[in-house]
């Protein structure tokens, strides 16, 4: 297997290295690629409390060098992902006299009453905070904002849960649960529970919760970062990351099984005139890729943390390319990524999906029988959507992997963070 030259002692140049042969491992299942307990990669953080550990990752020049390249990404103004640099307007129509969800509302005011004081000013903040942007998803934290879930107290902490049942449907809320556990098996299998746990998340509050004004709440951490917004009765999850390493366990399926079956089922049936058009590599490390386009952090996605004006071209083949039943594929696909989102409020994006239907794109990296990593990408203006195998972090394969996973979603030309729906509520009120 190709190692690579050490970036930072977790990242190598093998993830970022194009490769003419077939992005292969040896074995496909993640237990082969563990470390030993007692080896450099995972020993010298042993004993390590959170922080120190933080403060230990944030000393190496690669991420010194992140971090000054998400700062300035940070403090320029919120513009929104695009196609091409310039946001397109009319995209996201609030709707007139309506409320926030009662329920969610309550179940908020009901964590807030459980906090203390100082618990109380650390995890609430003004709406229109820039701390939205703050988000990230590597174990050790850039931006420090909210408390964290292991800081919590245990009623606080059942308080929160409640708040995210009531905020996320059932099979969403399910999934960001199993995303966290999945960080907490990985923290069992790196004996690494102080740095990896299922309660290693940041949670703060956006506004005073109410069914009149605007107001959300945000948790990210190591392959979770959610972002929940309620505006004049509308409700929007973006951005998202969600990923594992890995991302199943012995006993449960992937944690995106569905999506990745489905997926495949598309990218298996185009014919030779559409695969001309959606595979635009033929493998995740083609070496055909202008240089740029792979990152020793991201790697392939593009929609990730910091990347809140990010230009993002169109590329793949159109929607209205496919026929009527890859087209159905493609809709469940993205159904599945606002899953995280209420039935009714789905419904309602969904539709905003499907008004776009001759503007959404489907791109494809890699093989599509399912015998490689992958790279896919569903575009509109309504929508990034993107699934991506990594390499492993914790783990010791030093290329890309289909057990370790990433995914993002995004609401492009403004919407990430309810930005869009939150300007047209103000406008309405005379701010």
């Amino acid at each position: 297997m190709t190692q690579g030259e050490d970036i930072d002692g977790f990242f190598t140049t093998a993830r970022t290295s194009g490769r003419d042969e077939a992005v292969t491992l040896e074995t496909e299942d993640f237990r082969d690629y563990l470390y030993p307990l007692d080896s450099e990669e995972l020993a010298p953080w042993r004993d390590m409390t959170y922080e120190r550990f933080t403060a230990e990752r944030r000393g190496h020049p690669f991420l010194e060098q992140l971090l000054e390249d998400w700062d300035a990404l940070y403090e320029a103004p919120f513009v929104g992902v695009t196609s091409d640099g310039v946001p397109r307007e009319g995209l996201y129509p609030l709707p007139e006299g309506c409320s926030n969800d009662a329920g969610t509302v309550a179940a908020a005011r009901t964590l807030l009453d459980a906090l203390n004081r100082s618990q109380r000013e650390r995890i609430l903040l003004p709406i229109d905070a820039p701390d939205w942007r703050g988000w990230s998803n590597p174990e050790f934290v850039f931006h420090r904002h909210g408390i964290r879930l292991e800081d919590m107290a245990q009623r606080q902490l059942d308080a929160f849960f409640v708040l995210l049942d009531a905020s996320l449907s059932a099979d969403g809320a399910a999934r960001v649960r199993e995303g966290m556990a999945l960080n907490g098996y990985l923290g069992e299998l790196t004996g690494l529970p102080n740095v990896l746990n299922s309660r290693s998340f940041a949670l703060t509050i956006f506004g005073e919760p109410s069914t009149e004004t605007p107001w959300g709440w945000q948790l990210f951490g190591h392959h979770v970062c959610v972002n929940f917004v309620a505006v004049g009765g509308r409700e929007v999850v973006a951005p998202v990351f969600l990923g594992g390493e890995p991302a199943l366990t012995d006993t449960r399926p992937p944690l995106f099984d569905a999506r990745e079956r489905l997926a495949l089922e598309l990218a298996s049936s185009l014919t030779a005139e559409q695969r001309e058009k959606a595979v635009v590599y033929d493998s995740v490390l083609d070496p055909s890729m202008p240089e740029g386009r792979l990152h020793p952090a991201d790697e392939r996605h593009l929609a990730g943390a910091f990347h809140d004006n990010w230009v993002i071209p169109y590329e793949g083949v159109r929607a209205s390319e496919l026929d009527e039943r890859q087209r159905g594929i493609l809709r469940a696909i993205v159904e599945d990524f606002h899953l995280l989102l209420r039935d009714e409020q789905r419904a309602m994006t969904m539709a905003e999906y499907d008004a776009h239907l001759d503007e959404t794109y489907f791109a494809w990296y890699g093989a599509t029988d399912g015998s490689q990593p992958v790279y896919f990408r569903i575009q509109s203006p309504v929508l990034v959507a993107e699934l991506d195998n990594h390499a492993g972090v914790w783990l010791a394969n030093k290329l890309p992997a289909r057990f370790h996973v990433h995914t993002t979603l995004r609401l492009p030309n403004g919407n990430d963070y309810g930005k869009a729906y939150l300007a047209q509520w103000r406008e309405s009120r005379g701010e």
